[in-house]
């Protein structure tokens, strides 16, 4: 058994710590900076947090001479950044978007990927990735590292707006085995998602299991429900109030 602790010698020969944690969404996030360059690059620590209002976090590692990068210079900056699902038909183009240009230059551009305006904020998304977000940068968190690469920059952001494809719907729902997602695995290695299989936590209410499916109309019935509930409590108690004041 392997056993090392952090910042120790782990005697393996490559690294094991990021294939530890796998498969890792990756967040293929576009950016456009104040001079309008648009950015596009790829993030392997992407999620999303919460889903009434919807939130997604991604996280960004210093430059080899510790610089921040060019998409979380330009989301703080501007106050914008659209996420682009990678799938595996983009699969060269993620990796080409991964290289590091000079912040003048345009990612679109260099992997020859077809632009889209987005509808609710001033991003460019990738008009061939069948699900994208338009977010709106809330706040970035810096996590000390060592240098010059091990400081980290984790922006977080509101989803504002979501495009989906109709051609990767089936009865309602996203069809992973057309969107076929992508996802970092450790090393230079990716996995490609095309297999899945349900199950729900037996016994669990309704309202959990909305939760866990993170439906937006479920939660605001809840809220309503709840509200008609403290609105009767507040009469009820009213009313008694009136009730001992006319005893009294």
């Amino acid at each position: 058994m392997v056993f090392y602790e952090t910042g120790s010698d782990h005697g393996l020969p490559y690294d094991p710590f990021k294939a530890c944690v796998v498969p890792r969404p990756i967040g293929w996030i576009s950016t456009r900076s104040l001079q309008g360059t648009d950015n596009l690059a790829p993030y392997s620590q992407f999620t999303n947090l919460t889903f009434d209002p919807p939130y997604v976090m991604f996280s960004s590692n210093r430059t080899p001479d510790g610089k921040r990068k060019d998409t979380v210079e330009n989301a703080e900056s501007t106050g914008f950044f659209a996420w682009n699902l990678a799938t595996y038909a983009l699969r060269e183009e993620v990796n080409i978007t991964a290289q590091q240009l000079d912040p003048s230059e345009d990612e679109f551009t260099h992997a020859k990927l077809e632009k889209e305006e987005a509808r609710n904020i001033p991003v460019a998304l990738v008009k061939q990735s069948p699900v994208r977000f338009e977010c709106a940068f809330d706040r970035v968190i810096e996590l000390p590292g060592n240098p010059p690469m091990g400081t980290v920059d984790i922006i977080f952001g509101r989803v504002l707006a979501v495009h989906i494809s109709d051609t990767v719907l089936t009865n309602g729902k996203i069809d992973i085995s057309k969107t076929e997602p992508i996802a970092r695995l450790g090393y230079y290695e990716y996995a490609v998602i095309r297999e899945t299989f349900e199950m729900k936590i037996p016994g669990t209410n309704k309202a959990l299991l909305d939760g866990l499916e993170g439906s937006s109309k479920a939660n605001r019935k809840l809220e309503a429900k709840d509200a008609e509930k403290g609105q009767l409590k507040r009469a009820q108690s009213a009313g008694a109030e009136g009730a001992v004041v006319e005893g009294e």
